[in-house]
């Protein structure tokens, strides 16, 4: 996967109080897991890996080397999130090494399943907080929606940003669910 499909360095975070769209706000304010919020928009979510492995602080952008505490490295997983075959999100997550203990070590191991899915699927996580943003990512120059959530496994951090293509359904009407059909 090229390049540049991955979440650009230079994004634009809001502010607290700043004026989101309500139904941009409602898919960016998910305390869920996004992929079961997209699985009712589609028949399949599929990751598709573009990069994972460790990487040093000096690697990190100044904004998450800020939200995460010091450690000698990071697992660093890029990925793009596919509903029924078209990308929908672009993943960063970076995990301090401190945090890959015990079970939670699975986490550099998930290849091709869903964040998600191994983080909702205990009762011990805990989301720090939620930021939205844009980033200026498609092809006509137009502002795609990103958000960056500090989440805690175990009470260890972790940091995921999640950028929302254009084709995502967070830019569509409602659409009914898929889930009957299965």
């Amino acid at each position: 996967m090229p390049d540049a499909l991955l979440i650009p360095a230079s994004l634009h975070w809001l502010a607290p109080g700043e004026p989101v769209p309500p139904h941009i706000a409602d898919w960016l304010g998910e305390i869920g897991s996004m992929t079961r919020r997209f699985e009712q928009h589609c028949r399949e979510v599929t990751v598709q890996p573009v990069r994972e492995g460790f990487v040093p602080r000096a690697a990190l952008r100044p904004e998450e080397a800020d939200a995460l505490p010091d450690s000698p490295r990071y697992w660093l997983r890029e990925i793009v999130l596919l509903g029924d075959g078209v990308p929908w999100l672009l993943g960063r997550t970076l995990i301090p090494e401190e945090t890959l203990t015990g079970p939670d070590r699975a986490l550099v191991d998930l290849g091709t399943v869903p964040l998600g899915r191994y983080l909702f699927g205990g009762a011990a996580l805990t989301r720090d907080y939620i930021h939205f943003g844009l980033a200026n990512e498609g092809a006509g120059g137009e502002a795609c929606w990103v958000r960056r959530s500090r989440l805690r496994l175990s009470g260890k951090p972790l940091l995921l940003t999640e950028l929302f293509l254009a084709e995502a359904p967070v830019y569509g009407a409602p659409q009914p669910t898929h889930q009957e059909g299965r």
